[in-house]
């Protein structure tokens, strides 16, 4: 089979396509290891849609399957593009709803689904925690210093509220993220819901405007706005490379 890797943001997927939805969850988790397989955060599958130009089944490395995942649609957005699955504005279909994308070369930027408030802030460990859904659900600390991120206690928050965890500093114009993924158990580099949450925090407390740039961990440059209820999130992805791969008949990706 072919598959590609893609590196959006330091959030690196394996991606391919197939006419045929299935489970491929144990694919996913032989893929994605990173001793034993390629390697990856994730891994995507497109496949056809009757109404919108494709579907996509989104697979974490430990093999669950994500309602959604910022960074990975833009892979999987320029993917189709580039495969001529669709044209280079267009639309698909994750579990969290219909994500619109635009691809300008290895540019592309993406319509999140309407974020959702799950709790009123509360406080928990020393922090006031903020509870956001923009397409998986977010807990965002908001604190001057990033340093103050913690593992164990992302992994504790993370279990505990079934959420992914990040860790937030506004400065002016930009806003620094770091993000505890689920099903990854272990700080990102980067993730997309998690800095789309992380803006919508800042934006509603009016710590930042409607539109500002956003640093992950990997160090890179992102756009994030808020516009008519919804989050617009741009930046550049790559495809390092593209190979062929042999894979024992119990693992058949078909």
């Amino acid at each position: 089979m072919q598959i590609s890797k893609y590196d959006a943001s330091g959030n690196d997927f394996i991606i391919f396509h197939s006419f045929i939805k299935r489970d491929r969850s144990r694919l996913a988790k032989k893929l994605c290891d990173r001793k034993r397989g390629i390697g990856a955060d994730g891994m995507i599958v497109l496949v056809p849609h009757s109404e919108y130009d494709y579907e996509w089944e989104f697979y974490n490395s430990d093999g669950s399957v994500a309602e959604m995942c910022g960074n990975g649609s833009r892979a999987a957005a320029h993917y189709a593009v580039s495969n001529s699955l669709a044209p280079s504005s267009h639309s698909f279909l994750t579990l969290a709803g219909v994500i619109e994308a635009e691809v300008r070369g290895d540019f592309v930027k993406i319509k999140l689904t309407s974020p959702e408030i799950l709790k009123e802030p509360f406080e928990e460990e020393g922090f006031l925690w903020h509870f956001y859904d923009t397409g998986v659900p977010h807990l965002v600390a908001y604190v001057d210093d990033l340093e103050l991120f913690d593992k164990e206690l992302c992994a504790k928050m993370r279990y505990k509220y079934n959420a992914n965890v990040n860790f937030a500093k506004a400065d002016g114009d930009r806003l620094y993220v770091r993000t505890y993924e689920r099903g990854v158990e272990d700080e990102t580099l980067a993730c997309g819901t998690g800095m789309a949450a992380s803006f919508y925090g800042a934006y509603r407390d009016k710590k930042v405007k409607d539109s500002v740039r956003v640093y992950p961990k990997s160090g890179e440059e992102l756009e994030i706005s808020f516009k008519n209820s919804s989050i617009y999130f741009g930046g550049e992805v790559r495809n390092p490379f593209n190979t062929i791969i042999r894979l024992d008949n119990e693992f058949d990706p078909s």
